[in-house]
């Protein structure tokens, strides 16, 4: 090792930075936007003339960010044929599988309303009255 280069990392060691040579490998996800895509085609059902267009954009969606804004209208779709509770259960699912392949600010936060809704449910169980 030369001396430029023995300086060289000693000062990238003191400041804690990692250069390209030195860095881990980058990681697979373990799922990936084709897995997404196949669940999403899945959930729709077989194509229909209601679901031509989003059985299309699903298909041709370019990034995990255009799958995941799209999961409103496959909501609003199971909604309609199954139910919202089934829908839901459904759309947690998907959810869980964009963890890997979105930046922290887009994926979903738990919702205040959730908690306050099991909170009541709790309290009608013990037959307190629940403030209206």
């Amino acid at each position: 090792m030369s001396f430029y280069q023995s300086i060289r990392s000693g000062l990238l060691a003191l400041f804690n930075v990692t250069t390209v040579e030195d860095a881990p490998p980058a990681e697979q996800p373990t799922v990936t936007i084709d897995d997404v895509r196949e669940e999403m085609l899945e959930m729709v059902g077989p194509p229909s003339e209601a679901t031509a267009l989003l059985v299309r954009r699903i298909r041709y969606a370019p990034d995990p960010q255009s799958l995941w804004f799209m999961r409103s209208e496959l909501m609003a779709l199971l909604a309609h044929r199954e139910g919202e509770v089934v829908a839901r259960m459904q759309l947690e699912m998907l959810s869980d599988m964009f963890r890997e392949l979105l930046p922290s600010g887009l994926r979903s936060r738990p919702s205040p309303l959730l908690s306050a809704r099991e909170e009541r449910g709790a309290r009608t169980d013990r037959g307190d009255s629940v403030p209206r």
